[in-house]
């Protein structure tokens, strides 16, 4: 289902849990891995020295110096490397971001696997519990779903089985939808359709009136049968729910309560081109909250492929 992953990592411990989803897919659906790291933004000019990402000291990178990192990485991912052959180690120099992204193209990976910010951590590329620079670009330009683990997961023991899918109604969320329908059935696992009523939108008193509440209530239930729902045919192990409050709370609130090891929503919440699209404050704050990896989706072009039940 995913034949290749890229996961990107600063081999530090805060990725310690991102590493283990990403090996076990990899041993799971066979997939071929890339582990990769960018060391840190270049210098001026001809200059080899790099201002490194972990540590933020200046450092002078040659090849033996890159070698040196990749090294590194084998030992850190040592064990799980064992019994998992042809895994790639890539080291690069540049804005992380970007190099993510770049590579993520030129081996046409299926998946993004990110690790995401940890309870409490204060520095590195998370600050004050908002998602870092490097996760918000490669999340919004990345043309495949990325993955993003923030906490200890018992996600893959079992691998996932019991998805959570959050739309919004907007265009994207059709390709998150498809994303999570694809992976519910090559698993056999539960699909929970999931909608949150955002109660600060509407302005109107009639609209805040608790007629009024009902009515989006019922109206975002019939959307969620129509256009989901019934795209399901003969997959049965599903249900639907509609709350109302702050969709990210209640998101995250939601998957607790069904107990899930994945949460899927598109990476946005508007219908604009998918280069334009900010990053969508509801993926940021399920992230930063989810105690389990949640996937984001920004486009059909790589979404997983699998044999229909």
């Amino acid at each position: 289902m995913f034949e290749k992953i890229l996961f990107a990592t600063t081999g530090s411990p805060e990725c310690d849990s991102a590493a283990r989803v990403a090996f076990d897919m990899a041993r799971q659906y066979g997939s071929k891995l890339t582990l990769f790291h960018v060391l840190g933004i270049p210098g001026k000019g001809d200059s080899n020295v790099v201002i490194d990402i972990r540590s933020g000291e200046e450092v002078d990178v040659d090849a033996e110096y890159i070698e040196g990192v990749a090294d590194e990485l084998r030992t850190t991912y040592a064990k799980q490397l064992e019994g998992l052959p042809g895994v790639e180690i890539e080291v690069a120099v540049g804005v992380p971001s970007r190099e993510v992204l770049r590579i993520a193209r030129a081996r046409d990976v299926d998946m993004i696997v990110l690790c995401g910010p940890s309870e409490g951590q204060e520095a590195g590329f998370y600050k004050r519990g908002v998602v870092g620079d490097t996760l918000r670009k490669v999340a919004k330009a990345a043309r495949c779903p990325v993955l993003t683990v923030s906490r200890p997961s018992a996600s893959f023991w079992g691998g996932f089985s019991n998805i959570v899918f959050a739309t919004d109604f907007s265009k994207a969320s059709e390709s998150a939808f498809q994303f999570a329908k694809t992976v519910a059935r090559a698993v056999d696992g539960e699909l929970h359709l999931f909608h949150c009523v955002d109660l600060s939108r509407f302005q109107s008193a009639i609209a805040l009136t608790q007629d009024g509440i009902e009515s989006k209530l019922v109206e975002a239930r019939r959307r969620l049968h129509h256009e989901y729902a019934s795209q399901l045919g003969d997959f049965k192990r599903f249900t639907s729910e509609v709350w109302e409050g702050t969709p990210y709370v209640e998101i995250v609130k939601f998957a607790r309560e069904r107990q899930a090891d994945l949460i899927v929503l598109a990476h946005h919440a508007r219908d604009v081109d998918p280069d334009e699209r900010p990053f969508g404050s509801t993926l940021e704050q399920v992230i930063v909250r989810a105690s389990c990896p949640v996937v984001s989706v920004n486009r059909p072009d790589k979404l997983p492929q699998a044999a229909e039940a």
